[in-house]
């Protein structure tokens, strides 16, 4: 998901009377009940690959950052509700930031109820100092699989995790080594899980994680996924 606001926040200032004004005349009046923490979920899997958001624990660079673009209008006082008007209005008529159609965010990349919860998550969070990924309960490998999003893509039944972008680590991780699961994270290319296409998974967890993190986010699903495989 690349929501082609600016990245200059000057410019993105400027034209936030307008994405409001329109936001708002798209809004309505009625009320929709929204799961801002699903919405966290779709973010992750539609949208961090190009976005930054430190709440989601995403670092996509292709699209701006999320956290810088609305800041400075948290800082003077604008609400959620205009928020949630700018992500819905960019996500429906997407404005390209660049010369590079490739790296404009396509129409309705999430819509309906799932747009709903994504615009109120990011509404939520997006410029909200300090604001970091929910503490996860199982210790440090626990909490490298929250911070990175693993939960967005995959089903972990240790983690509450329910995504389906990638295969369930509790039905495809149990037998496997440290070492095989290792490459599975740093090299998500190298073996792919049947059914699933290559290049879904970030590729950059190699860098992007320490060596202790890798260490700790590996000991962790062989210890939830162990449990999983021995029913």
């Amino acid at each position: 998901m690349h929501m082609s606001m600016p990245p200059n926040p000057t410019r993105f200032l400027l034209s936030l009377a307008a994405l409001a004004a329109a936001a708002f005349a798209s809004s309505g009046c009625g009320t929709t009940k929204v799961d801002e923490e699903r919405g966290r979920t779709l973010f992750i899997q539609n949208c961090g690959a190009c976005h930054t958001l430190a709440q989601a624990a995403t670092t996509g660079q292709v699209g701006p950052n999320l956290d810088d673009a609305f800041a400075a209008s948290r800082a003077a006082g604008e609400g959620a509700s205009t928020f949630e008007g700018i992500v819905k209005t960019q996500v429906e008529n997407p404005r390209p930031s660049n010369a590079n159609p490739a790296a404009s965010m396509p129409a309705d990349i999430v819509a309906g109820g799932d747009l709903d919860d994504v615009a109120a998550y990011v509404a939520r969070y997006a410029g909200v100092p300090g604001a970091a990924p929910p503490k996860a309960e199982g210790g440090a490998g626990a909490q490298v699989f929250t911070n990175n999003g693993c939960g967005g893509c995959h089903v972990l039944a240790a983690a509450d995790a329910g995504g389906v972008t990638g295969p369930s680590l509790d039905e495809v991780l149990p037998g496997q080594s440290a070492k095989m699961i290792e490459e599975a994270i740093v090299d998500p290319n190298a073996m792919i899980a049947k059914g699933y296409p290559a290049n879904v998974m970030p590729t950059n967890f190699g860098s992007s994680l320490s060596p202790t993190e890798i260490e700790q986010l590996v000991e962790y699903l062989i210890e939830s996924t162990s449990k999983s495989g021995s029913k």
